[in-house]
């Protein structure tokens, strides 16, 4: 897959996941990235993610997480949800999603690492080769705008909101 854009996952933000405030409560949205991420792994890996974990009891849980929150989703809201990786390493993952609205607006993005797990024995293992080449095919390509964007500035130099 060529380029900084890969297939997306649509999905509609529901109700349960939707605060007071009637936007989406901010522990959804690696939820959401989830969702991405094992719709890939069918779509374009053809290895559906519950085959990983129920039948060779392997799984790539997340050991770190950013999240930049751009713009609000609500209630209804369409979504899709890009999943595309960043960088392969010997035992983990680092994958880079997007959520859009369905105008075409960025809503969120954010960076995920995972690494390679035998979940029975809960121990992380290298990634196999025949994996390993197929999450090629979800790599950015370098040089493409890859990454989450710019960090914040620090604390001290944000503007502050008003109650």
């Amino acid at each position: 897959m060529a380029g900084d854009v890969g297939p997306r996952s649509r999905f509609t933000v529901r109700f349960g996941d939707v605060d007071t405030a009637g936007i989406v409560y901010y522990p959804r949205i690696p939820h959401y990235f989830h969702v991405a991420m094992e719709e890939a792994f069918g779509r374009d890996l053809g290895l559906p993610y519950a085959q990983l974990i129920n039948e060779q009891k392997r799984g790539l849980p997340a050991v770190r997480l950013e999240v930049d929150y751009r713009r609000p989703l609500a209630y209804g809201d369409e979504i899709e949800a890009e999943a595309r990786i960043l960088d392969l390493g010997r035992t983990s993952v680092t994958w880079r999603f997007r959520l859009y609205k369905s105008n075409g607006e960025l809503a969120v993005e954010g960076r995920v690492v995972t690494v390679w797990m035998d979940l029975e024995r809960f121990g992380k293992e290298e990634l196999p080769a025949e994996l390993r080449r197929k999450l090629e095919g979800l790599k950015v390509e370098r040089g493409s705008r890859a990454g989450v964007g710019p960090a914040p500035p620090p604390a001290r130099d944000r503007p502050r909101h008003q109650p």
